[in-house]
């Protein structure tokens, strides 16, 4: 499964909903609320950087802003179910 490359707008690490977004679009329900947070960040981390137009750096990304991403996945997995 790839990424929808709809919107082209650039994301960084402060736009947690946007990328939670693009990680919904990418997988669906292959995870579900349990399984997005037993997600170790490492996986994480890489497939937020796969992202077609996001525009962050492996090394300006920290703990907060992947927990934040995990979140806002949960919350877009739960509007869509």
């Amino acid at each position: 499964m790839g990424f929808k490359e709809i919107d082209d707008f650039p994301i960084n690490w402060p736009d947690h909903e946007d990328i939670a977004i693009k990680l919904y679009e990418r997988f669906g329900d292959e995870f579900t609320e349990g399984k997005i947070y037993r997600i170790r960040f490492t996986d994480l981390l890489d497939w937020i950087l796969e992202i077609p137009n996001f525009e962050g750096k492996r090394e300006d990304s920290n703990e907060g802003h992947l927990e934040q991403i995990q979140a806002k996945w949960v919350y877009e997995w739960r509007d869509n179910q």
